[in-house]
């Protein structure tokens, strides 16, 4: 599968300069997110992808339209591949607003507050990654799947940081990381 973490958000200026929470709730993509969106649809067009799925929040939703636009494709919207809750980029917005502000997507298979209402503990993602892992290892289109994320969901499943818009490669079958470090 390929990993994709979203362009880079109103939150990741901030807090890149600042190392403190702006307070940034579902934040958008800035200028230079929309542009690493644009570079990684280019970048993936010819890679061979066939199912994209993608986190709820507005900044991986922003960064996945280029790219499915790009392959024709739909996606596939599953809270399990969200950023771990710690800061307040990772309140989302209610399922009936995304609804409204993204009608071609489906959002049925997400309840109306599908993030944790309380900060979560890295053990809490590291198992979501896993059982992800594991379902999609289970299915045969896993080599073109396409998953847009986050920070750490992919350090998760892949032991790596990767920079807002950089993209990797993974396989589901080879072992999971066996030890992450939780700074960016």
């Amino acid at each position: 599968m390929i990993l994709l973490r979203h362009g880079q958000s109103e939150f990741n200026l901030h807090f890149g300069a600042t190392r403190r929470d702006p307070g940034i709730v579902d934040p958008r993509l800035t200028d230079l997110g929309h542009t690493q969106a644009a570079e990684a649809a280019e970048q993936l067009a010819s890679a061979g992808i066939r199912r994209i799925v993608v986190s709820p929040y507005t900044r991986a939703l922003q960064t996945v339209r280029p790219v499915a636009a790009a392959l024709g494709l739909p996606v596939t919207i599953d809270p399990i591949v969200r950023e771990r809750y710690a800061y307040a980029c990772d309140i989302g917005s209610r399922r009936s607003a995304l609804e409204r502000d993204w009608p071609h997507h489906d959002f049925s298979a997400i309840t109306e507050i599908w993030w944790p209402q309380e900060e979560e503990p890295e053990a809490s993602i590291v198992d979501r990654a896993a059982r992800f892992r594991a379902d999609l290892a289970a299915r045969d289109d896993w080599e073109h799947t396409l998953v847009v994320s986050h920070w750490g969901f992919i350090l998760s499943m892949t032991g790596q940081s990767v920079a807002n818009g950089q993209w990797l490669r993974c396989d589901p079958l080879a072992p999971p990381p066996a030890s992450l470090t939780w700074h960016a």
